[in-house]
């Protein structure tokens, strides 16, 4: 299912590959809006400039945890998700409850985290 929206989504993955493989599930998906960062400082960078609806985290950055950026987030009330090679075992307490997409992921696992980050019937993906 295409979802037709203009969600602003940050994406934070250190690795070029990868975060393309990202960018290009978020369009299939139909998100329009996404914005890369390679580190924990770039990312923070994009968030003192803007402010995401969405974001996906992957949560060892060259060795740095995204645990700042993911507090940041937190503290605004946009929902994230963590991605992880290794489950959720490199996560820390505070985020037990946490969403974490494994790598390898599809598509089809990415959208499922967007709609659950939007339960509410009463909002229309479409209208971001």
């Amino acid at each position: 299912m295409k979802l037709e929206t203009s969600l602003r989504v940050l994406v934070v993955e250190d690795e070029a590959l990868i975060s393309m493989l990202i960018e290009d599930m978020l369009a299939e998906i139909g998100c329009q809006h996404v914005e890369v960062a390679a580190s924990v400082e770039g990312a923070l960078g994009v968030l003192a400039k803007t402010s995401p609806d969405f974001a996906v985290l992957d949560i060892n950055l060259n060795g740095q945890r995204s645990f700042p950026v993911a507090d940041i987030l937190k503290s605004r009330a946009i929902p994230f998700i963590f991605l992880s090679g290794y489950g959720a075992r490199g996560l820390d307490a505070t985020y037990a409850d946490a969403k974490v997409l494994e790598k390898p992921f599809r598509v089809g696992d990415l959208e499922t985290a967007l709609e659950d980050a939007f339960p509410d019937p009463k909002i229309d993906l479409r209208s971001f």
